[in-house]
């Protein structure tokens, strides 16, 4: 049996609200006691909540409608609702990237001696690029002091100077139309009430200004 989801009392004085906006749409699962819609009054907003646990079947209110006290707003079915959709299945990541084997048939680097290595990151000399006189082609102290004396020797290479952009003057900054900086907000009942009164209050009160002139 469906249970029925009617507009409550809304207080003293006040014999109808407008819907705000839904919590829930038709078939979403609800629990008891759950805000399912706002109402909006010239005194106050307001939330209804859920009677009852079930599927929301049914919305006879459509946000922005006027109702009244009693006035039936939806109905509350039997069930469990949409069916949630499946999670994700998380895959926790390795602790350890694999490391890639070594290929076949390469050479480990070889080792400098401290003074060469000292020496090359002093001036900041690329040992592996360089021919070691050494055994096994080991690179010494004195190759890393041929390749730095080469390298002083070299003439610098001149960098070419390339000549300054022309100035670009600066474009005005367009302003925009006031159409597009325009936002349209839907006014409640509450703030519609306040307008309403305080245009009547600037009707009919008498607002003066009195100028009180010192000789």
């Amino acid at each position: 049996m469906a249970t029925e989801i009617r507009v409550p009392t809304l207080g003293e004085s006040v014999s109808e609200a407008t819907i705000g906006k839904w919590f829930k749409k038709a078939g979403d699962a609800v629990t008891a006691d759950e805000p399912l819609v706002e109402l909006e009054t010239d005194k106050v907003t307001l939330e209804v909540n859920a009677p009852a646990s079930g599927v929301l079947a049914e919305i006879t209110a459509a946000n922005g409608q006027t109702v009244g006290v009693g006035a039936l707003l939806g109905q509350i079915a039997a069930g469990t609702g949409k069916p949630a959709a499946p999670a994700a299945r998380a895959v926790a990541p390795s602790a350890e990237a694999p490391v890639p084997a070594a290929k076949a048939g390469a050479q480990p680097a070889m080792r400098l001696p401290p003074a060469a290595a000292k020496l090359a990151a002093e001036n900041d000399v690329d040992a592996s690029a360089l021919t070691g006189s050494g055994r096994r082609g080991q690179v010494l102290k004195q190759d890393v002091q041929a390749a730095i004396a080469i390298a002083a020797a070299r003439p610098a290479a001149a960098v070419p100077t390339l000549p300054l952009p022309p100035p670009v003057a600066a474009r005005p900054q367009a302003r925009p139309a006031d159409a597009a900086r325009e936002e349209r907000v839907h006014m409640t009942r509450l703030r519609q009430t306040i307008a309403r009164r305080l245009k009547d209050a600037q009707n009919t009160a008498a607002m003066l200004t009195t100028f009180n002139e010192v000789d």
